[in-house]
């Protein structure tokens, strides 16, 4: 009996311990999500080393009209309106990503692709266009437009155009200049393309070897001052495919809307349009 008493003692010692309030020392090893889903929505609670923040599952409301364009004149955003743009594309395991993201938002992204690259990768390049973005070329090999002559610089445009064209099966008709050096001459001259030269207003600067959540800020902070405009990333980066759904939902808690661009061929003459290609509207 002593012994059985014994026992009993020693058992209700151990659940009154497993009782106990007493404060355990915090996991310094768990780091908090920068992103907290918006109400109605849930955390995945997977994460790998790759993501930036939690993925939130549900319903999104980022996506906001589409913006039918003839022209950069035609091309005049809204408060609180972003088009994302991703240039030097396509390439496997960051595009199929980035499009991965893109549609988990319901959203569309304006690929602004190097010709050779679309070569390289037809059926990526297809499968973009397929997903309903916004097709564009951004020359065949990345060239420096300006340290060529203008005829050189045209045969580039138009090489890549054509590569672009024929690696997607639709028209292209978007146009960046790689490291944004142009002039008015060419401008022109792509416009009387019925091409629509795409500008830069917020600059993510993802291709600076930094980590994924200081691209986020800075793309926000630039966009806070701005209020609006084109975003610049680039579908190369494993940053980028990082940052992008913290951006995505920073953008949709802060009640951004992403626009989508579609091309409307103009009744005006294209020499018209070429001169009004000479001024940015925002």
């Amino acid at each position: 009996m002593h012994r059985f008493f014994v026992l009993a003692c020693i058992a209700l010692a151990a659940a009154l311990s497993a009782c106990s309030t007493t404060r355990q020392a915090p996991d310094t090893s768990i780091k908090t999500a920068s992103v907290i889903a918006p109400e109605g929505r849930t955390l995945t609670s997977k994460r790998s080393e790759d993501d930036e923040a939690p993925r939130m599952t549900g319903w999104h409301h980022l996506a906001g009209r589409t913006l039918e364009v003839s022209s950069l004149a035609d091309l005049k955003l809204q408060d609180k309106e972003v088009i994302l743009s991703f240039d030097d594309g396509p390439i496997p395991g960051r595009t199929d990503k980035v499009l991965a993201i893109l549609d988990r938002f319901g959203v569309k992204g304006a690929f602004m692709m190097v010709g050779e690259m679309a070569e390289l990768h037809p059926a990526l390049a297809r499968k973009v266009a397929e997903n309903g973005n916004t097709i564009g070329s951004h020359t065949y090999d990345h060239a420096n437009l300006s340290s060529l002559d203008f005829d050189a610089a045209m045969a580039e445009v138009i090489k890549g155009e054509l590569a672009v064209t024929k690696a997607t099966g639709t028209d292209v008709s978007f146009f960046r200049f790689p490291y944004l050096a142009e002039s008015h001459r060419l401008r022109a001259a792509i416009a009387m393309r019925d091409m629509v030269v795409m500008d830069v207003d917020i600059d993510s600067k993802d291709y600076f070897a930094t980590t994924p959540l200081s691209v986020t800020q800075r793309t926000m902070d630039l966009l806070h001052k701005r209020g609006r405009g084109i975003i610049l990333m680039h579908d190369i980066h494993k940053r980028t495919a990082t940052m992008l759904p913290t951006l995505l939902s920073d953008l949709e808690a802060e009640g951004y809307k992403v626009v989508t661009l579609k091309f409307k061929k103009a009744q005006t003459p294209n020499n018209v349009l070429a001169s009004a290609d000479f001024v940015t509207i925002r």
